[in-house]
């Protein structure tokens, strides 16, 4: 006859036994993310509340948060909005900017994703390669070749010419379209890897069920895989979205004009502007806190996913 006694203690061993697995499993992660998100984030912390020293004009960092003096902060957000508010276009503008590119870029990247998951069959392997090459290339090589397409002489205004010479447009003397098709062919990568993963795991039985069930072509997609893809299609408008807040090489190259300044190009003016780095920590704090929304998207959407399958 068993024990109960002796059960109970080998359970409670086991259990205990069992606590330590998991956080050795997280150790490396955890470490990783205090090294490299935790501690420079203090660090632009203590440069944004820190001093400036009166004669090199080069930041002081206060790692003591009971010394740290808002001086700084409060500028940059006294001068958003207002009179004096001449950061609140730039941030403006990289919200529609990015928002419009993130979108062209999944209306781009998810007919590819699906067609590649679902009808690429044995050359699913070639195409898949062929989606990542563009990452084997620098991205300032890619906006470079797009000067080339743009500029004056250049291929697009080419083939316009074709057609009617009088269309011809000077597409590198800062226009906002310019930018925000840069923005997408620079990114546009970032977001048809994710989708691809995303639709590639939806269970091929779940659709014959559907579809075995009466629902439609349109009507599977739109029931079953658009809404199993939601996840899939949040991580990538973020990986794709959240770089995109900070680039500044894009404007500079595309357009170069203050009208098309984002706050990436304020953020790098600042640092190379003696005396006001510590502006530059407080555009880095607004777009992480600004970041937040996107990532809370994300938790919910995979929250209301795992309700879902439960």
């Amino acid at each position: 006859m068993a024990d109960p006694g002796r059960d109970a203690r080998t359970r409670r061993a086991k259990k205990q036994a069992g606590g330590w697995v998991w956080p050795l499993v997280a150790a490396p992660g955890t470490l990783w993310l205090l090294l490299l998100f935790v501690a420079p984030l203090y660090v632009v912390l203590a440069i944004l509340f820190g001093q400036i020293d009166p004669i090199l004009r080069q930041p002081v960092p206060v790692w003591n948060p009971i010394e740290w003096n808002t001086i700084q902060f409060r500028f940059v957000i006294e001068h958003i909005v207002g009179d004096q508010g001449y950061f609140g276009p730039p941030l403006l503008r990289t919200a529609v900017y990015v928002g419009i590119a993130s979108l062209l870029c999944l209306l781009i990247s998810y007919p590819v994703a699906y067609f590649v998951a679902r009808f690429a069959g044995r050359w699913q392997g070639v195409l898949l390669i062929l989606l990542v090459a563009p990452f084997w290339i620098s991205y300032m090589m890619r906006m470079l070749a797009w000067i080339n397409l743009l500029q004056n002489d250049g291929l697009v205004n080419q083939v316009i010419g074709l057609v009617n010479p009088s269309w011809q447009v000077n597409w590198l003397s800062g226009h906002a379209v310019t930018v925000i098709l840069g923005l997408a062919y620079g990114y546009v990568p970032y977001m048809i890897l994710p989708l691809f993963a995303g639709l590639d795991r939806i269970p091929q039985q779940t659709l014959e069920a559907a579809r075995d069930l009466g629902a439609g072509r349109f009507e599977t997609f739109r029931r079953v895989t658009l809404r199993l893809s939601m996840p899939a299609i949040v991580t990538a408008s973020l990986l794709t979205c959240l770089p995109m807040l900070g680039d500044y090489f894009t404007t500079d190259l595309l357009a170069g004009t203050p009208g098309n300044s984002m706050v990436g190009n304020l953020i790098n003016n600042a640092v190379l502007t003696p005396g006001q780095t510590g502006q530059a920590a407080a555009f880095v704090v607004i777009v992480s806190l600004v970041s937040l929304v996107p990532m809370m998207l994300y938790v919910w959407v995979s929250r209301d996913r795992e309700g879902v399958a439960s």
